[in-house]
């Protein structure tokens, strides 16, 4: 395995689950394991996550490039690419490109996306979808901003043993403190292995999965029809 953004190929583990989550979630100790390794498993040399590695990996197919991240951002590559919200050591580094454009929530919701159609050549989410109230209307609109061609890329966290279920009408469950009082935290989808679908049913018609150590982490893609 190599880290899709430098190249590296030494990593290191710590656990990021706590107790209250897996309960709430109701993980066995192997979708633990998975799940923790997912967030808690890093490149030595850049500190990206296996998410972080899934998704450069996607957005290396999307722009067919062999090369890391890095040397994607210093070869100042011309596409228009809308990141939301962010996802820490990528983001850091493809923000170098000319036509990067970064928007973070509340200034920018994803379910009501302020761009034109047809704006962007790939659009980046990672681990956000779960945390939207409507994760159909936010991939809607991924779609329309899209140009022909255009791919989105993201990472979610996924139970690949089970299906997708909404948390609607149960205690809230939080990516984060819940002391601190943001809501943005909140989970609304507890993604399951037909997350996929979800691309589907918001019209696109190319689907791909890029996959970092089974069953350890996924970013999935979705291509805009050239008309």
């Amino acid at each position: 395995m190599k880290c899709s953004i430098c190249g590296g190929n030494s990593f290191g583990r710590h656990r990021v689950l706590w107790p209250e989550l897996i309960a709430q979630w109701n993980l066995a100790a192997h979708e633990v394991d998975y799940i923790d390794r997912q967030q808690g498993e890093k490149c030595t040399s850049c500190d990206a996550s296996l998410r972080h590695i899934a998704l450069g990996n996607a957005f290396r197919t999307a722009v067919s490039e062999g090369r890391t991240i890095r040397q994607i951002a210093a070869a100042k590559i011309d596409l228009d690419i809308l990141d939301v919200n962010g996802a820490e050591v990528i983001s850091d580094t493809l923000s170098e490109l000319p036509n990067y454009v970064r928007g973070d929530y509340p200034e920018l919701d994803l379910q009501n996306l302020p761009y034109s159609d047809n704006s962007f050549d790939v659009i980046l989410h990672s681990d956000t979808l779960e945390h939207v109230p409507n994760p159909l209307q936010a991939l809607s609109q991924c779609l329309r901003v899209l140009r022909p061609g255009g791919w989105l890329c993201f990472t979610i966290p996924i139970v690949v043993e089970r299906a997708t279920r909404s948390r609607a009408g149960e205690q809230k469950s939080y990516h984060g403190n819940p002391a601190m009082g943001n809501d943005d935290y909140v989970v609304h989808t507890e993604f399951g292995a037909d997350a996929w679908t979800y691309l589907a049913r918001a019209g696109f018609t190319q689907i791909g999965i890029e996959v970092v150590s089974f069953p350890a982490a996924h970013a999935l893609m979705g291509r805009k029809d050239i008309i």
